[in-house]
């Protein structure tokens, strides 16, 4: 699991039939130092299927790889990125944290 950012909403045209009417998001991922530093997230964005409704700026705890398709079985569905909770608040003691530098 990991933390990230919303960043915008995704419209497709077109989609896997096993996933019509689902409501995708862009987010991106956050390292630890962008939690310790609560910088936005610079890396690259994914898209995310997300049913809980967050909104752009919301911080999200993400499954992504196999992870992702969990909620769903045992019906298959083609997502790499799952949505799995909105976080109102990250707070990282940097006393139990190895350097990160």
């Amino acid at each position: 699991m990991r933390c990230a950012q919303v960043v915008g909403k995704v419209t497709l045209s077109l989609c896997h039939p096993t996933l019509t009417g689902r409501r995708y998001v862009l987010a991106a991922p956050l390292g630890l130092t962008d939690l310790m530093e609560r910088k936005d997230g610079g890396n690259a964005e994914i898209v995310v299927l997300d049913e809980l409704g967050a909104a752009p700026g919301s911080l999200i705890a993400l499954s992504d790889g196999m992870e992702a398709a969990n909620p769903f079985r045992p019906e298959d569905k083609p997502i790499d990125a799952y949505a799995a909770a909105i976080l109102d608040d990250v707070h990282v003691d940097p006393a139990a944290v190895p350097d990160v530098n």
